[in-house]
């Protein structure tokens, strides 16, 4: 793993342990930013020649990441974007307005549904009794024959912790309900298979364990779905064929439904060089060594007295820990100085993300340098 490491500039100036929030930047953007700059001044308008079959192939690319099927999956900005795209497309008119959530989901997603009750979206949010993880039999219960929509996060924001989603696919599938995933805090960092899991709608954007960038997302949605979903928030290349420029609209048959106007192409060549690197690393490998290097921040943690907000199995965490102690903030603030990313949340703690490329080296020395901290604070 650590002969991946030249390509990752930003380890050269210190220990990133960020990837949670954005993943090392590679090498190879630079290569990708020139391409674009390139064709955009000697191509001009004809570079949608180029650009747009691009975009497709990009789509199918990131999809199969997930285990989606060709045709399946489509790119775009951000998660939250998407979301409303998939939610404008779910009738809460009719005899199933409930959409059942947890009051884990990212702050965007939750800002999102509230935005739906205005048009008798009905929202059940399912607490979590320790800050941590939300129980998936909990999820399970709250879904009934009124539920339209159910929208989960694969690992939460806040602590890290993997959801189960089995429980919850298979209640929301005997009452004939949609599961929505944000993916967002896993992809990259956790195996995901869209097929196997059974899962109707995936989110995700790619910035962070993805090692891609802030305005690339993708979406991809259950074949089988696709003919029964019609969004409302289109642009033209929704269309069957948006060069036809007709005035009805006519849904493509593929996931090119959900896309808005022309496509955004600059930040899906910077994300790319990301996917690759993970297709070429392998994601159960990056599983592997994910799971090494928080197990010893975990084992550090221990030794030091502070608290773990992240669950412990290896099966219940995604890619970050998240430590609670007096003086955790002050403590990121010097560590960052130190030129050891990490970050901070109110209700989080220290947060550290590793990715496969960081050596157990470092995660010793940024554990030492969090112990020498803390003494330095207190005294």
């Amino acid at each position: 793993m650590e002969t991946w490491r030249a390509e990752f500039p930003i380890l050269e100036s210190g220990i990133y342990l960020l990837n949670n929030a954005l993943g090392a930047p590679p090498r190879g953007i630079r290569a990708m930013l020139d391409r674009y700059a390139d064709e955009m001044l000697r191509l001009g308008e004809h570079g949608w020649q180029v650009w747009y079959p691009w975009v497709l192939e990009a789509a199918d690319r990131v999809g199969r990441l997930v285990g989606a099927p060709p045709g399946t999956t489509v790119l775009d900005s951000s998660v939250t974007t998407l979301l409303h795209r998939v939610a404008s497309a779910l009738d809460f008119r009719g005899d199933r307005p409930r959409v059942v959530t947890s009051a884990l989901d990212f702050p965007s997603v939750g800002y999102a549904w509230q935005g739906w009750t205005r048009h008798g979206a009905e929202l059940v949010v399912v607490p979590s009794e320790d800050g941590i993880r939300v129980s998936p039999e909990r999820l399970a219960e709250a879904i009934d024959e009124r539920t339209g929509a159910v929208s989960v996060s694969l690992a939460t924001y806040c602590s890290g912790a993997l959801l189960d989603l089995t429980p919850v696919i298979r209640k929301a599938r005997s009452v004939g309900a949609i599961v929505i995933v944000d993916a967002f805090q896993a992809f990259g960092v956790v195996p995901i298979d869209v097929v196997a899991q059974d899962i109707d709608v995936l989110i995700s954007g790619t910035r962070k364990f993805a090692l891609g960038a802030g305005e690339s997302a993708f979406l991809s949605v259950r074949r089988e779905l696709l003919d029964r979903l019609e969004p409302l928030f289109v642009g033209w290349f929704a269309h069957r064929d948006p060069f036809a420029f007709q005035r009805e609209l006519e849904y493509a048959p593929d996931a090119r439904r959900f896309s808005m106007g022309t496509p955004l192409v600059l930040p899906h060549y910077v994300a790319s060089v990301g996917w690759g690197i993970l297709e070429s690393v392998g994601l159960e490998a990056i599983r592997a060594r994910s799971l090494e290097l928080t197990g010893r921040i975990m084992d550090w943690a221990d030794e030091l007295r502070l608290e773990v907000a992240t669950p412990r199995a290896p099966e219940a965490r995604g890619g970050v820990v998240c430590l609670k102690f007096d003086g955790a903030e002050a403590v990121t603030k010097r560590l960052n100085q130190l030129g050891i990313g990490c970050s901070y949340r109110p209700a989080s703690g220290l947060r550290l993300g590793p990715h496969f490329f960081n050596t157990l080296d470092e995660i010793d020395r940024a554990m030492g340098a969090i112990a020498e901290q803390r003494k330095e604070i207190a005294c």
